[in-house]
């Protein structure tokens, strides 16, 4: 390192000023360094893999040094490696075959007790989120889970609703908080309706919704489970003369 210290100097001023003394300094400064002549990296020994590793990895079978990508014996086709034990075989197929059999069976429906403690358990957590008319008085609201229509950016909104309201002033309430198409008044467009979440059966619009909630009411409609605060809906466009959904399980909970 060299360091170069250069003048001092004194500026002469007027009579009536004072000296003013300035000292600067002038430093230059060189550090030389050896040039690096250590290793730059770890090879993979891949054939046609440029990859390099700061550290060595090891194939614990073979002992070459490979990269990340080709670490694991599979990837640089260990020599070491060896198949499964038919054991081992055995065992992946037989897991395979529990999977498959417990797909294909039918999902079990819930008993109506099963229902309303779901129900219940899922009304606590509606309570905290959901949005609906503000001047229903407190005695009369239902918390509904209400399952959107396929292709919505929206997939459940839980709300409540007036028990005292029909099924078809719900739908509008619906449509207007989710922000839905509404062409129920359109003759050849195709209709918003309500439908049970575990049946896919359509709830009748002129229904009231406390009708709907009293088990064996007699506008109660044939496989119908009966309705409570907490339960689940799917609104949904259909043709006019639908009755049923046969497939419910594209609408989502989550």
């Amino acid at each position: 390192m060299h360091i170069h210290v250069q003048s001092v100097y004194i500026s002469p001023l007027s009579n009536n000023a004072t000296l003013t003394m300035i000292l600067l300094f002038q430093c230059n400064v060189s550090v030389s360094h050896p040039e690096y002549t250590g290793p730059r990296g770890h090879h993979c020994t891949v054939q046609d893999c440029t990859n390099r590793e700061l550290t060595p990895i090891v194939c614990p079978h073979c002992h070459l040094n490979f990269c990340l990508s080709h670490r694991h014996q599979v990837d640089h086709d260990c020599p070491e490696l060896r198949p499964p034990s038919p054991k081992m075989a055995k065992t992946a197929e037989h897991v395979k075959q529990i999977v498959e059999s417990q797909k294909s069976k039918p999902v079990k429906k819930q008993g109506a007790k099963s229902r309303k403690t779901a129900a219940k358990v899922a009304l606590m957590k509606m309570k905290m989120k959901a949005v609906g008319d503000k001047g229903i008085p407190e005695t009369e609201k239902v918390y509904i889970q209400v399952l959107l229509p396929q292709g919505n950016a929206e997939k459940n909104c839980p709300m409540y609703f007036s028990k005292k309201w029909t099924i078809g002033r719900i739908v509008d309430k619906i449509a207007e908080i989710a922000k839905l198409k509404n062409d129920n008044n359109v003759a050849v467009a195709k209709k918003l309706r309500l439908f049970d979440a575990e049946e896919g059966v359509i709830l009748p619009m002129d229904a009231s919704l406390d009708s709907l909630m009293a088990p064996g009411h007699p506008e109660l409609t044939p496989g119908l489970p009966e309705l409570c605060s907490g339960s689940s809906v799917i609104i949904e466009y259909v043709d006019n003369d639908c009755s049923k959904l046969e497939d419910v399980t594209p609408y989502s909970m989550t």
